[in-house]
């Protein structure tokens, strides 16, 4: 009888020490970071074949992910945007800050700013 109750108080312990563990972990989860980019395209046909894909591949080889790129932008409300509107999504500034010093990334920019202007901002996303 003292070995079943030993037992159950285990498992009720263990079950508190989970639930405070996933709470600890949840609570330390950043949120994501957000890199808008409009762009101005002045070569459509050079810059999606000479500076897009080169771009694309050096995003997600820095740990960023692009959610939505192109030029079909629909304006709501106020101006509209530039021509091109790219959208990517981050685990933190640090690594966006770390992908835009880096070397790889100004040298192919140098062939982005060839064809075309580009304006670009971050924004913290939300908690989930």
């Amino acid at each position: 009888m003292r070995t079943r109750y030993a037992v159950a108080v285990a498992v009720v312990i263990g079950f508190g020490l989970g639930a405070v563990a996933v709470q600890v972990l949840h609570a330390q989860a950043k949120p994501p970071v957000y890199y808008i980019a409009e762009i101005d395209v002045t070569n459509l046909d050079a810059y999606t074949k000479e500076y897009a894909p080169k771009a694309q591949a050096l995003i997600k080889a820095s740990g960023g992910r692009l959610l939505a790129a192109g030029q079909n932008v629909t304006s709501i409300e106020g101006a509209p945007p530039k021509p091109r509107v790219a959208v990517q999504v981050w685990d933190s500034m640090e690594k966006i800050q770390a992908w835009r010093n880096s070397a790889e990334f100004k040298e192919i920019r140098k062939i982005g700013e060839k064809y075309a202007k580009f304006r670009s901002f971050t924004i913290e996303g939300l908690p989930q």
